[in-house]
Parts: structure tokens; C-alpha cells; sequence
């Protein structure tokens, strides 16, 4: 019986399958497709690790924003910096301050 899944996958994952002995229908994404369906992943992955708290679940997180980095011709430098300057602008999460409400 056929699984629907409608969603990016790893590479090797089509090959994967195939040597279970079932068979994968798959297309290559052009450029608006792929990214988007990169974004769709980053929120699926995301939403893995707050479900479970697992940190390897963090390794597929990691995966895809390593994808949308290549895609944009960024790197992990660049990243930092960004998360620096923010840490400096509007403070870390290392205190785990709750925002309640603004009256």
C-alpha cells in the first residue's frame, strides 16, 4: 500500500528505499521549490526536537540550516556574527525570562 509523504528528504533517501525493495516516486525541486520546501523542513525538524527534547533531533536542525546557508552563500561565521549582535542588542537566553504580558 502506497505512503504519501509530499516532503524534502536527505539525498540517500531514495536510494535507501530502493534497496528495501520498494520503490520511491521522487522529483528534483527547482530553485523556488527547494526553497521552499527548506523552510517547510527546517519548521518539521524543529518542531521533532520541541516534541521530543532529544538533542540529536538538533543534528537535523542543523542539517537543513546548513542547506539554506549553501543555498544563500552564507556560513556558520556569518550566522554567529548575526546572533552576536543580537545577544548584544537584546540580551541571550541563558536567564530563561518569560514574557507574561505588556500592561
Amino acid at each position: 500500500m502506497p505512503r504519501e509523504y509530499d516532503k524534502l528528504v536527505r539525498d540517500d533517501i531514495p536510494r535507501i528505499i530502493r534497496e528495501s525493495g520498494e520503490t520511491p516516486a521522487v522529483h528534483i525541486a527547482d530553485d523556488e521549490e527547494f526553497d521552499q520546501r527548506l523552510r517547510e523542513k527546517l519548521v518539521e525538524e524543529a518542531e521533532e526536537f520541541a516534541e521530543s527534547g532529544r538533542l540529536e533531533e538538533l543534528a537535523d536542525v542543523f542539517a537543513v540550516v546548513d542547506a539554506v546557508l549553501d543555498r544563500c552563500d552564507e556560513d556558520w561565521e556569518w550566522v554567529e556574527t548575526v546572533a552576536r549582535e543580537k545577544a548584544a542588542e537584546r540580551g541571550g537566553f541563558e536567564d530563561g525570562v518569560v514574557l507574561e504580558r505588556v500592561e
